[in-house]
């Protein structure tokens, strides 16, 4: 028997920064943001330092969203929103 574990956090990271949209600032800089996620915002001095600001402003968002209860967009048919459910201990 085969298991199929899933990382749900890191797929909904993963999918939700494929939406991420990116623009060159007048400075050289660059801001990037993803629009279903609102508010989630990061800058850098380059694109790449821009990305990983990016996906750490997104992790840190998903993890306030989840500890205030606040909805989370679907992204890619995952629902953070949901509540758990938990496997019996037999099972695992």
């Amino acid at each position: 028997m085969t298991m199929t574990i899933r990382f749900i956090l890191t797929e909904y990271v993963g999918q939700a920064i494929t939406h991420a949209v990116y623009d060159k600032l007048e400075d050289g800089t660059f801001v990037g943001w993803i629009p279903p996620c609102k508010g989630v915002i990061a800058f850098g001095a380059t694109l790449r330092e821009c990305e990983e600001a990016l996906r750490s402003t997104l992790e840190d968002w998903i993890l306030v969203g989840l500890k205030l209860r606040h909805p989370l967009p679907v992204i890619a048919s995952i629902d953070l929103n949901k509540e758990p459910s938990y496997e019996p201990v037999g099972a695992v």
